[in-house]
């Protein structure tokens, strides 16, 4: 299971690297419009849910694939609504957003604790899912925010959750050399 895991490694990156470069574009153009931002909200969504299915649908995952499997599909749901109403209201898009977000962030949370049954002292899964339920409160929370508001708020939580998943990936990385090289 830990091979099945750390083989994966690459996954939690690119999921990383999509959420830092989301940041990045709302940080370097904060008068973005709403619209815009819900747009540039779909797209992260779409290619966060796609990886989260890879994980899932992976044939190494057993019994642990089903946490994976509904953030997958609810990140796509939300990408697809996104695509499909593009007239949607600034604050029906954030409630949505903060609903996704503390919903993402529970199964975030279920999906650490599993791994620490396979990674000894893991945390950094849990933390992200610590951080997406945060997020989403505050969004819930202030859903009348100015839309530049919204924008560094969305950049501030992708920055943090992607650097957590860059970390959390690279661990997995150096445990699968580690465990390469024990094989070899």
């Amino acid at each position: 299971m830990l091979e099945a895991i750390t083989n994966r490694w690459w996954i939690l990156l690119v999921r990383g690297i999509a959420a830092i470069l989301f940041a990045v574009a709302a940080i370097l153009w904060p008068q973005i419009s709403l619209a815009a931002l819900v747009l540039l909200f779909g797209i992260y969504a779409f290619v966060d849910g796609i990886f989260a299915l890879a994980g899932a649908l992976s044939p190494f995952a057993g019994t642990r694939w089903w946490a994976l499997l509904i953030e997958g599909l609810l990140g796509l749901v939300v990408a697809f609504y996104v695509f499909t109403q593009p007239a949607l209201s600034g604050v029906a898009f954030v409630y949505a957003v903060g609903l996704w977000s503390m919903f993402t962030g529970i199964l975030e949370i279920v999906a650490g604790i599993q791994l620490r049954d396979v990674i000894d002292n893991e945390w950094l899964y849990i933390l992200a899912g610590i951080v997406s339920i945060a997020f989403g409160v505050l969004v819930v929370r202030n859903p009348l925010a100015g839309a530049v508001g919204v924008v560094w708020l969305f950049a501030g939580y992708a920055f943090l959750f992607g650097v957590l998943e860059l970390a959390l990936g690279y661990r997995l990385q150096q445990m699968n050399g580690a465990a390469k090289r024990v094989h070899a």
